[in-house]
């Protein structure tokens, strides 16, 4: 019976460790990857409405919270009225002076010009006079004064109607068409605050978390929702240096769950290049301070039965045999 019970232990512990036991199947240790995203607005405001309850299913690109807009809205009316004004200012400066403003830059000087000559004529009549004595010097002086101010007069009503025929410079268009740009920018950027009201779900997954809810303040970045990622299922396991060469990227795998009778199909699209430590959370056959390699599984089949987190046992079928030592 002795004998019996020692055979029956060697069977079970490959010769209590001093036999071959890599010459079976390869198997690996690992956990579903937990993934998550925390969820944040990018603008502050007071959260009008949260859609979906912890633990419920939510779809890429559903919207799950939304806040106030009203304050935002507002935003957008006032940039777009600075832009109409804008636009205006442009098209002034781009069509340069109406017919009417011409006409009253040619008035004046005409008006400027007939005064010129009254000036001009007292000034000739009155420089006879002064010389002979029969006006004073001191009106002399103020005729000529205000024929000198009528020339100026003419010469400013001149350059007018000059500027009213040429209408607005190069660089005061290039000034107003800056002033449209920057006025569109700031309506674009009104318009995003307005859609970053709105928190939509950037992948398919589950609603972990509620962190805040309606009525709650919140600032830019501060986390509202925490969503799980569902899809793609990924599986974390770590490989010994020794069972190294025995896998490669793109070898099927076959994935079981304790509780779960299901086996799931995947494939191994990735090895770590690096070496690490063997993390405590993984259980292995072989001492823990050895140096691993992260493998990463792609699940094909995946249930919601897998759940982030959850331990697994992959099963390489194909992998290579092991090198002799």
């Amino acid at each position: 019976m002795a004998i019996v019970a020692l055979i029956v232990a060697a069977l079970f512990t490959n010769g209590f460790g001093l036999l071959g036991g890599r010459d079976g199947p390869l198997k690996l240790y690992g956990n579903v990857d937990v993934r998550q995203v925390d969820l944040a607005f990018r603008v502050p405001g007071r959260i009008e409405a949260i859609g979906p309850e912890e633990g419920e299913k939510v779809r890429q690109g559903e919207v799950l919270a939304e806040l106030d807009a009203r304050p935002f809205a507002d935003a957008v009316a006032a940039s777009s009225g600075q832009l109409d004004v804008a636009q205006a200012e442009l098209a002034k400066a781009r069509s340069g002076s109406r017919p009417q403003e011409i006409g009253q830059a040619e008035a004046r000087l005409a008006e400027a010009r007939a005064a010129l000559n009254r000036a001009r004529d007292d000034y000739n009549r009155r420089s006879d006079l002064v010389e002979t004595g029969a006006i004073s010097r001191q009106l002399f002086d103020a005729t000529q004064a205000q024929y000198r101010a009528a020339r100026a007069q003419v010469e400013q009503a001149e350059e007018a109607l000059s500027l009213a025929r040429e209408g607005a410079r190069a660089e005061d268009r290039q000034a107003a068409a800056a002033q449209v740009k920057s006025a569109a920018a700031q309506r674009e950027s009104a318009l995003t605050n307005l859609e970053d009201t709105r928190l939509v779900a950037p992948n398919a997954g589950t609603l972990l978390t509620r962190a805040r809810e309606p009525g709650a303040i919140v600032q830019p970045g501060e986390t509202v929702l925490t969503l799980t990622i569902d899809r793609p299922v990924r599986i974390r396991a770590y490989v010994g240096a020794d069972d190294l060469s025995r896998i490669s990227p793109g070898m099927n795998v076959e994935v079981t769950a304790d509780g779960n009778t299901r086996t799931y199909k995947g494939r191994i699209s990735q090895i770590s290049p690096t070496a690490e430590f063997t993390p405590k959370t993984v259980q292995t056959e072989d001492l823990r301070t050895d140096l691993v390699y992260r493998v990463r599984v792609l699940i094909g089949n995946p249930d919601d039965a897998l759940r982030q987190g959850q331990p697994v046992t992959i099963a390489v079928p194909g992998a290579r045999p092991p090198a002799d030592d």
